[in-house]
This record gives structure tokens, sequence and C-alpha cells, in this order.
């Protein structure tokens, strides 16, 4: 892990020469003042050199001016260095969340994530920036100020350093403690931040439904548990530094003792005594610094090892000899397909399709049957447990991630938008499209005339999610987006669902318009739409159950399709099914 975390100082190596060169230099003029004390109290003022002391004295100040400007590079120039690292890491972090599977996503909340990007990654480049600094120059200044208090008095000097293996101890007892300490408040801090991005999405549900009191109760059992992990945090840093500040003073109180008896037994001068004083600090202060960088060692592992645990799972897998697919046909192929997903059983068993180049399938049946899982293993977005999908009768696990997506088309019921204008979003089905491009694909999306008379037209701003459209508006973006990336195969999951009738009737004439000369695979409850299908295919319980025209489909009345037909198109009276509605519901395996 240390090796990773060097890496990222080498596009900075030649300004981390120049900080740690300044950093030693502000350390070295440190330690000129003890030294001129020293020789002003045991030689320039007793014997009166009056002009000496001054020119000592300017000299200081020089030197003390010069330290000025190089703190300031270390200061200014020191944390660039860690904003550069941060930046990078928060670069590769975000370029491996773009490769990581659909599994990843539905395992981790979106604000955990965010937290290893945010707060994780700013007290790694602190520790970037000052770890260095504090232990290369804090043991340095160590060194040299054990030598130079060896050269007034070698045994005063050895009293004093027999402290240094008490602090060595008590820092290794605390030092695993306040490890797991931080780590759980790193784990606590991206849970709540888990809970804040699910409340404040949410906001609008919250509100609707009066349960502002609940997103409370949650948030609070989330704070609590932050709060618990922050007094277990403290509580270990608190001991330490408590522990090991008292073993610092001591060395004040044996400086204090040991020096008089010294000086009483005339084993040093008053110079060496007051110099002796004076350059202590020089030897306590890194003592001082490395207890306190032990604090920020800790949340700088911390962040670093939440980070390492991303950037080491796998990507998307993808094979190294696979090719691009070029521009497909559209034939679809689904033989003897299975698929598991991670945390539940079996969700399809020996599912097979085909789809012609140009038709349309729609896929119906039950909730939770295995619709939707299909419409994301032919973009590869899960991969299959058994069986093949192929496509142009290419293995879709042949061929390239990127050119098989490329080639497919996706539109949902939960639309996604992203915060900007309805320019940037259509855009986003291909972003080198030009403008007359863009309005073309609205206008077959039947939605540039009401953007035209929005006062900024496709430049208007739509908001987070688009909360700023209704839901039909939203719809016809997303379709105006397939319609600029123009792909051979589209994916229609339950696209009108969540549309009134008046705007479904918009939505289903630009779908009508989008699935022309493309093979189509519809998911759809709402049977009015899908009537015209080459096929449909019925999916329950991970089975294909039934398949054929509506009108094969239909001959069988004791069939899931038929019966599921009849409860959508049942009269007012309830005369198809005289039992009730919820008994036919039932008999057709709802």
């Amino acid at each position: 892990m240390l090796k990773r975390f060097i890496a990222y100082y080498r596009p900075h190596r030649k300004m981390f020469i120049l900080d740690m060169s300044a950093s030693m230099l502000v350390s070295l003029i440190g330690m000129v003042y003890p030294e001129i004390t020293r020789k002003m109290l045991g030689d320039l003022i007793p014997q009166k050199k009056f002009r000496a002391v001054i020119i000592a004295g300017l000299c200081v100040l020089v030197l003390y001016i010069i330290r000025l400007f190089l703190r300031y590079f270390v200061q200014y120039y020191g944390h660039l260095i860690g904003v550069g690292m941060q930046a990078q890491m928060r670069r590769d972090l975000f370029t491996q969340l773009q490769k990581l599977p659909f599994s990843f996503y539905d395992e981790h909340e979106t604000g955990k994530i965010m937290t290893r990007m945010t707060s994780d990654l700013f007290e790694v480049s602190e520790l970037a920036h000052h770890g260095p600094e504090n232990l290369i120059i804090s043991s340095v200044m160590l060194v040299g100020s054990f030598i130079y208090l060896c050269t007034i008095d070698v045994w005063l000097t050895m009293i004093v350093f027999a402290c240094v293996p008490i602090l060595i101890v008590v820092s290794m007892h605390y030092r695993k403690k306040m490890r797991d300490a931080f780590s759980d408040r790193r784990q606590s801090n991206a849970i709540i931040n888990g809970a804040l991005e699910s409340s404040i999405s949410g906001i609008r549900v919250t509100k609707a439904y009066t349960n502002s009191d609940k997103e409370m109760e949650k948030f609070e059992k989330g704070n609590n548990a932050f709060i618990d992990a922050c007094k277990k945090a403290y509580m270990a840093m608190a001991k330490y530094h408590a522990g090991s500040s008292f073993i610092t003073d001591i060395f004040n109180v044996i400086i204090l003792i040991a020096g008089g008896i010294f000086l009483y037994e005339e084993y040093i001068d008053f110079a060496d005594y007051s110099a002796f004083i004076v350059s202590v600090n020089l030897f306590i202060n890194p003592i001082t610094t490395l207890i306190g960088f032990m604090e920020q060692y800790q949340d700088g592992v911390s962040g670093f090892e939440r980070f390492v645990e991303i950037m080491d799972l796998d990507p998307e897998p993808e094979k190294p000899d696979a090719e691009d697919i070029g521009e497909v046909n559209g034939k679809i192929e689904l033989n003897n397909v299975e698929f598991s997903y991670e945390t539940s059983g079996e969700v399809l068993h020996g599912v097979t399709l085909s789809v012609e180049r140009g038709k349309t399938l729609a896929l119906v049946g039950p909730s939770g049957g295995g619709k939707t899982t299909i419409c994301h293993l032919i973009p590869r977005f899960y991969r299959v447990s058994g069986g093949e999908i192929l496509i142009d009768g290419k293995n879709i696990e042949d061929v390239t991630m990127t050119s098989l997506r490329r080639n497919i088309g996706i539109v949902q019921q939960d639309v996604f938008l992203f915060n900007g204008s309805i320019r940037d979003n259509i855009l986003y089905g291909r972003l080198d499209a030009t403008d007359d491009e863009v309005i073309e694909a609205a206008k077959r999306a039947n939605i540039h005339d009401w953007v035209m008379t929005l006062e900024k037209g496709y430049d208007t701003e739509i908001g987070e999610r688009g909360v700023k459209l209704s839901g039909g508006q939203k719809q016809r973006l997303s379709i105006a987006r397939v319609f600029l990336k123009d792909p051979a195969v589209l994916i229609l999951d339950e696209a009108t669902s969540a549309l009134d009738n008046t705007t479904e009737i918009l939505i289903q004439q630009a779908l009508d318009e989008l699935c022309r000369g493309r093979t189509t695979i519809v998911v759809a409850h709402r049977l009015s739409t899908i009537r015209r299908a080459d096929e449909i295919a019925v999916i329950s319980a991970g089975r294909v159950a039934e398949r054929g025209t509506h009108e094969e489909l239909m001959k069988d009345p004791d069939g899931i399709y038929a019966r599921l037909y009849k409860l959508q198109f049942r009269d007012a009276d309830s005369e198809i099914c005289p039992g009730g509605i919820g008994k036919l519901a039932e008999s057709a395996g709802f």
C-alpha cells in the first residue's frame, strides 16, 4: 500500500524536493538561535562586545526574514502538492467507478461513495502534504538537536534522552486503538452521508407523505452512531495526547532539576545552562510534532485504505481479445439463458428467445418475473450465469462493451436527466451532434414545439434530475436522446406506464416513430401498447411461459396472457369476471 501511495508523488517530485528542502532550511535556521544565545551569554556580553551583539542580532533577524519566505513556500506549494495528489486520486477513483459493474451500485449507496471521493481523499491529501514534512523534518531535527545538545553536555543530554523510549512505548500502545477508532468514524461518516443523500433526493416524497418526523428519526440514528464513533476515536486520541504530552512535560522537569544540579556542581556554566534550556525545545518540538502526526496519519491511512478498497474491485469483465462489433443489423438470440443476482436466488431459468432484424418482441407477465433482467442482460449490464446471448450471431461476451452499447438505445420508465440544459440532455445521445441534428431529434420526439415556447428554448435549465419538467416532457427528452443516438437495437422498459392516457398517446406516437426499422424489445404492462408486436413472450417466474402473436395467445382463454388481457379490458360492471377483479388477478398469476 505504501508503494501505491508514494506513486502519487511522482508527478510532483521536483516540487516535493523543493518543499522538503525549504522545510529543512526552516528547521536548521531554528537551531541558530540557541547557539547565538550561548555565544552572547558566554562571550559577547561578558566581554562587553557591544558591536558584535548588534551584528549577531541583525544576523538572526535576516535569517528569520528568510525563514518567513521559506514558510510561505512550504505552506502554499506544499498544500498544492497535496491538492494535486488528491485530484489525481479522485480522477482515478472516478474512472474506476465508471468501470465497475451494476452490481456494485446495487450494494453501495451514493452518499457513501461520495464520502470516499470527498472527505476521505481530503484527509489523504493532508497526509500527503504534512506527512513527509513532519516525519522527515522531525526526524532530522531530533538527530540534529541531540548532537547539538551533546556538544553542550553529554550526560545531561543522555538523562533527557532516556525519556524517549517511554514515549515510544506509550505511542505504540495507543496507536492500534486510534487506528481502529478512526476507521469506525470513517464508516459512520459514510453512513450519515448516505442517509442525507437519500433523504434530500426524496424530499418531495417526504413532504407529500408528511413523513418529516420519520426522516428525522433515520437521520438521528445515523447522527448518533457518528457521535458514538467520534467519542471512541477522540477518547483514544485524548489518551494518546494526554499520556505523550505528560512525558514531554517530564522533560522540562528533568532539565530543571538535573540542569540545576549540574550548574550548582559547576559541571556547566550559566551560558551552557541557558543554551541547553533554550535548545531542548528543539528536541521536544519534533517529538510533539510526531505525536500530533499520529492522529493525521490515522485519518489519512483510513481514507487511503477506503480509496484502495474501491480501486481494487474488479471492473466489468471484458475479454482481452474482445472485438468491436461494428454496425449491427439487430438480430438478437437468447439461448438457454440463466441468471442470478448476488444477493438473491436465480431469476432466469433457461430462457430462449429470438428477435429478427427490424422486428418487435414484447415481454409481458407478472412483476418480478424477469422481464427487466432480460433487458439488462442484452447490453451486458450484468453477465449471464449460464447460456448465451447473440447479436448478429456474435456472442456479446466476445465483443467490447463500448461497441455493444453503442448499438443499443434504452428508454425506461424512470428517466434520468442531468442537471443542465435541454440541449445538453439531448446531446447526451451523441455528443458530437450539430444543433440541427438536436432539433431534428426533438421534432421526431414530439417535443420541439414545446421547447420553442420557452424563453431560452434549448438553453433552458431543467434542474436536478429534470425536476422542472413533467413526466411526459422528461420521457420525450429521453426519446429525443435515443433518436440522436440512432441505435440498431431499441429496448423500451415500461416507457409509458407512468403517464396519463393523453400524454401516453403523444409518447406512443414518438415511440412508434422511434421503433420503425429497429429491432425492438418492449416491456409493458399496458397490453394495448404491444398488440401489434411481431411476437409476445409471457415471462413468469423466470421462464418463458407463452409465446406467440396477440391473436395466437388470445386463443387460449385460460392462458396467462389472455387472462391478463381480460383483466385490463374488463367492463365497468366486471362482467368478464363475475367473481371479482381480485379473483381474476389471482388466477392470472399476480
